[in-house]
C-alpha cells in the first residue's frame, strides 16, 4: 500500500488521491482561461444572428463590430466563470480518518475540503470499468476508463480515477 500512487497514508488519515498537482482558486481560474475561449465559438451562431439583424436594420459596420465584440467578450467571461466554478467542484481526493480504522471521511475539492462525515453516511460504492474497443480494421487502441461512484447523504458523486492498467 505504501508504494501505491493512488493511496497515500499519513499519520492521521488515509487518502484516495484522484488528481495530483497544483490546486486552489487561483490555479482553477488560470487553467479555465484557455478552454473558455471555445464558449464564444460555441455561441457564435447567436452572435452572428445579432450582427446580421443589426446589418439588416441599417446599423453601420463599426457599430456592428463593437456590439459583436462586446457580446463575444461577455460570452468568454461567462464561459470562464462556468469552467472555473465547475473545476472548483472537482474532487481531488477522498480522506479517511483515523488512518487505522476510519470513522469519518471527507471529500477534498478544488475549492477546499468538505466537512467531515461519519463513514456510515456512505451508502454505496460502485466501481465501473468500461472498455471501448475499436471497430474492425481500426488501428487505434482500446480506451479504458475506471469510474468510482459514491452515494453520500443521498447525493451521488462520480469520480474518474487515474487509470492505465488492469483494474
Amino acid at each position: 500500500m505504501a508504494t501505491d500512487p493512488v493511496l497515500r497514508q499519513g499519520p492521521d488519515s488515509t487518502d484516495l488521491v484522484l488528481r495530483v498537482g497544483p490546486v486552489g482558486p487561483t490555479w482553477n481560474a488560470l487553467t479555465s482561461a484557455g478552454p473558455a475561449l471555445f464558449t464564444p465559438l460555441a455561441l457564435g451562431a447567436l452572435t452572428l444572428l445579432v450582427a446580421f439583424g443589426m446589418a439588416l436594420a441599417g446599423a453601420r459596420a463599426s457599430t456592428v463590430f463593437v456590439v459583436v465584440g462586446v457580446i463575444a467578450g461577455l460570452e468568454y467571461l461567462i464561459g470562464w466563470l462556468a469552467l472555473a466554478s465547475s473545476r472548483a467542484r472537482d474532487i481531488l481526493r477522498v480522506e479517511f480518518a483515523p488512518a487505522g480504522v476510519p470513522a469519518s471521511l471527507r471529500l477534498v475539492r478544488g475549492a477546499g475540503p468538505d466537512d467531515w462525515l461519519p463513514v456510515k453516511t456512505l451508502r454505496e460504492v460502485r466501481l465501473t470499468h468500461k472498455v471501448v474497443e475499436p471497430y474492425q480494421g481500426d488501428y487505434k487502441p482500446a480506451v479504458s476508463t475506471l469510474t468510482l461512484e459514491l452515494a453520500l447523504r443521498g447525493v451521488r458523486e462520480q469520480l474518474t480515477l487515474p487509470f492505465d492498467g488492469d483494474p
